[in-house]
Parts: structure tokens; sequence; C-alpha cells
């Protein structure tokens, strides 16, 4: 069962927030089609105001064909209809939603670049919100099956690998893309079992102080790849907007009253946090949460978005998709690494057109956090 939160102190009026909140549960895939929805009694009795402003809320939702009140069935989410004309008038109405809002913010004065930059942090945002839910209710295994005249990529979340995918599909709808994010160490030794074509890391080597060229030479000894720039991004931790606990380090994760939330084993990011905590002499179990861990950026961004964390560390564009706060902490080398035969190859001659055109770099340079003054540069191994 959904539950939703008023605030009474909020210039936002109630009937809104009700709409907002069950527009997230939609969106998030925690309500689907063909659920109930409280009765608008049911519903004013739990949240103690004016069955009328549950009314004007249900109106709202069911004139943008998110709900139905069927007589005698009561209210429920939207089935999602297979009738082509159905379909076409939602496509329709996409276009025109979309089309509006870039016509509103290019009027404002924002470049093309910087909306396709939000665009795509918003939206890899609510993906892993829904991915997030979707996992809780069907925990899926994740298979890397192989296929022809498909790229498979494993490695490290990044938002600037989403845009770079995102534009290939545009440029060559054809093009099959699998991606799995299974941590830097993950994406390498996928490489190095010939599971994955190419692998997206970020791996600081503590003892030279290098990113990524000392842990592909360990984990691909003798093998002859090719190292792509992708770009610099700026890690630190991330937090409730105003912070609320006052995090100014990383010696306050020692706090009992501040609860952490970490990547997985492999991640660039897990292996970051724990070379910074040695450095500080900072046991991971003084560190309330260090066992709790995410896949993502954007799920440790959602994670303390949710309240369920107090923070975490990730990457400034992650915080700022989420409305958190952020202290920088590191600037880190985002690299993908694969073979040279793929770098040479046909299928991977797009991919690697994007990234060294200055189309992808102006967008990427509006994510926040990033730095492309050296995106496409390319070493051979």
């Amino acid at each position: 069962m959904i539950e939703i939160r008023l605030d009474e102190t909020s210039q936002v009026p109630l009937y809104k927030q009700i709409v907002e909140q069950v527009r997230q549960f939609i969106a998030t895939i925690q309500l689907q089609p063909g659920e109930h929805l409280p009765t608008v009694r049911q519903l004013a009795d739990s949240l103690h105001i004016n069955p009328g402003t549950v009314d004007k809320a249900y109106l709202e939702l069911e004139r943008d064909g998110l709900i139905v009140a069927r007589r005698g069935g009561g209210t429920i989410i939207s089935a999602s209809a297979n009738d082509p004309l159905f379909i076409v008038v939602r496509q329709r109405r996409l276009s025109n939603m979309i089309s509006s809002s870039i016509l509103e913010t290019l009027s404002l004065g924002y470049s093309p670049e910087e909306i396709e930059a939000a665009f795509h942090r918003h939206l890899d945002r609510w993906r892993e919100e829904r991915k997030r839910h979707a996992d809780i209710l069907e925990p899926k295994e994740i298979k890397l099956d192989r296929e022809k005249d498909t790229i498979y990529i494993v490695g490290s979340h990044d938002l600037a690998l989403s845009i770079l995918l995102s534009q290939l599909k545009h440029k060559i709808p054809e093009i099959n893309i699998d991606v799995t994010y299974a941590g830097s160490l993950g994406g390498l030794i996928a490489l190095q079992e010939e599971k994955a074509d190419l692998a997206g890391i970020h791996l600081l080597d503590e003892e030279t102080g290098e990113y990524n060229y000392p842990y592909v030479k360990r984990v691909l000894p003798g093998r002859e790849v090719a190292i792509v720039h992708l770009a610099y991004r700026i890690q630190g931790l991330m937090f409730a907007m105003e912070n609320p606990k006052q995090i100014k380090g990383l010696n306050d994760l020692r706090r009992a009253d501040v609860t952490f939330v970490n990547r997985q084993k492999g991640s660039g990011t897990r292996v970051l946090l724990d070379s910074a905590l040695r450095q500080h002499g900072i046991l991971s179990s003084e560190v309330k949460g260090y066992e709790r861990e995410t896949n993502t950026h954007l799920a440790v961004a959602s994670d303390i978005a949710s309240g369920k964390s107090d923070v975490g560390l990730g990457i400034e564009a992650a915080a700022y998709a989420c409305n958190l706060g952020f202290l920088p902490l590191f600037r880190e080398r985002y690299d993908l690494v694969m073979p040279v035969a793929n770098y040479r190859s046909k299928i991977f001659e797009p991919l690697l057109d994007i990234v060294k055109s200055q189309d992808f770099r102006k967008v990427v340079d509006n994510m926040v956090g990033y730095d492309t003054s050296q995106t496409g540069d390319t070493t051979f191994y």
C-alpha cells in the first residue's frame, strides 16, 4: 500500500502534493496498471483532510489519463492499452510535452547542450528509481549472453557513458547495446573472460597514485588493448540539501549518528573509498552502513534522497540530479578499455567518432562535475 505524506507548511496545495506523489509512485512502478487506489473517503480519513481535496486530486489524475474511476469498481491505475490508435495518441502526447518543454527552456536562454545534459541526468535518475523498485518486486539475475552484432559493455556506472550510448543509438538505431554495471574490476574481468567487448573503469592504484593503467596491466597481461579517455569526474560526499548532519569530511563517517551507503565490491568508487579510509586511519567497522551496497552512483544518491542514509560517496552529477548537497573530494579519470581488434572494428567506429566529437564534449561539459579536456585521447598497450 502506498503512503502519501502531506506538508501543510508547503506552498504547494495539498491536492497537488497528492497528485505529484501518485505520479511518482507510478513513475517508479510502485503503482502498476490495474492496482486500486484508496477511495476518496479512505484517503481523506487517513490524511485527516477534506474529502473535496482528495476528489480534486483524483479528478486531475483522471484527466491526465493516469487513473480510472469505475462505478462499483473503485479507482484504479490506468491499464496499458494495446489499441494502435491509443498508442498513437500516447506517442503524440509525449512528443508534444517534450517539444513544449524544449521550446520553453530554449526561450529562457538555455543551450541545446544544457538541455540534453539535464535530460540525461534526470532520465538516468528515474531509470535508476524504476530499476530499484523493479528489483525489489522481482529480482533478476544478470546474464551475459553473447549475440552477434551486439556491443557488450561491462563496468562502472557513469552518466557520460549513458550520453554516449544514447547518442550512438540515435545515430545508428539498429545497433544493439547490452550494458551491465558490475563495477570497474568486474568490467576488466569480463574482458579477460571474453564476456565483454568494452569496459568502463576508474580504478585508483594506491601504490602509484595512477588511474586505470596499473589495473589493466595486472588483469589483462599480454593483451593488446586500447584505453580511450572518456572524462575526468569529481567524486565527493553526497548528503541531504542544507547538510543537516553537518558533514564536513571523511572523519564524520565515524560518527554514530551518521549512516553511510556504500558501493559494491569491485567498483572504482569502493576502491577509492577504501584507500581514503586507510589514509585517514578509519576502519570500515567504524562506518555505520559500510556493508550496505548499491550498484550505481544514482542508487547511492536515491538512497540518501529517500532518507534511508545520510551520506555516500559518488559523483557530483548524481548529487545534482537528486537535489543533494555535495562536498568535492577527488578528481578521477574514467576510461573505456577494449581489445585493439574492437577499437579498429567497423561496429566500434561510430562509437569512437562520437567520443571524439565536439558535440559530445559540449553535452558532457554541461553535466556538472565533468572535464572533457582530454576526452578521446587514446593509449595502446
